[in-house]
């Protein structure tokens, strides 16, 4: 992983830890085990140094699964499925969480388990962790298959159905304006201007007084005389015109 990539990843972990809710979740969670002192830490600490120790074991427990799960993700890959990333977050996860514990027990209790003892927590640390990622991993795979899709842009509704997919570009034919899509293209009687109102929450650019175009749909964007022309992923280049160069480096399609 590059610099810039263990950036974003460390940028994203503190955006996650600093929600409300997970602020709450987390040390409601330490509060919970100060109070019971699982594993006779009711007996070896007072209240205070029993709530760093345990409030050091949540967050850095999580977050051992935060990583571990975010390592999965993207060594499976986006489009893969449960198993393969549950097989990777796993034993990532169970081994991480087995250090973190093994080394705050000797650093506060100072109890470096060896032998029998250490096969023992070292088992029960892995099957816990486990079947804790496990819960997790299908939780959130059914949050996000139960989630709400994203209404289809209306211009969608102007074309017939085998036509409708991700939105490519809107160009302008007299009075007609081409709908391109991934799964085709189809005419429609409108202006372009009432088209553009139309494409929803697709992110896109007017780049020519006669076409628009889907951000995510360009595959190239090279500079022509005082304009550009942009590479599509379905459909014939696009012409940008001189008075709209200036959006796409904005976009960061052509440098500034």
């Amino acid at each position: 992983m590059n610099t810039t990539a263990s950036q974003s990843t460390i940028r994203e972990w503190r955006a996650h830890m600093a929600q409300p809710t997970r602020v709450a979740s987390l040390l409601g969670a330490a509060i919970i085990l100060t109070v019971m002192g699982p594993f006779n830490t009711d007996e070896a600490m007072r209240h205070l140094p029993r709530f760093a120790y345990w409030g050091t074991i949540v967050v850095l427990c999580y977050s051992v699964g935060y990583f571990g799960t975010l390592t999965a993700d993207r060594l499976a890959g986006p489009r893969s499925g449960l198993l393969p990333r549950l097989l990777i977050a796993t034993p990532l996860t169970g081994v991480g969480v087995f250090a973190v514990v093994y080394i705050l027990n000797g650093l506060a209790v100072e109890y470096w388990a060896t032998g029998r003892d250490l096969v023992i927590i070292a088992a029960n640390v892995v099957v816990i962790s486990s079947i804790i990622t496990t819960i997790f991993f299908v939780a959130n795979s059914s949050a996000k298959q139960d989630a709400v899709q994203p209404a289809p842009p209306p211009i969608l509704d102007r074309i017939p159905f085998d036509k409708r997919g991700p939105l490519v570009a809107l160009s302008v034919e007299d009075h007609y304006v081409r709908v391109r899509t991934t799964k085709g293209e189809d005419m429609v009687l409108m202006r372009l201007c009432d088209a553009i109102k139309e494409v929803g929450d697709t992110v896109g650019l007017q780049v020519h007084r006669s076409h628009w175009i889907a951000l995510p749909q360009v595959t190239a964007a090279n500079r022509k005389g005082d304009g550009a022309v942009l590479t599509l992923t379905d459909g014939p280049d696009v012409p940008v015109s001189r008075a709209n160069v200036g959006k796409l480096k904005e976009a960061g399609l052509l440098p500034r």
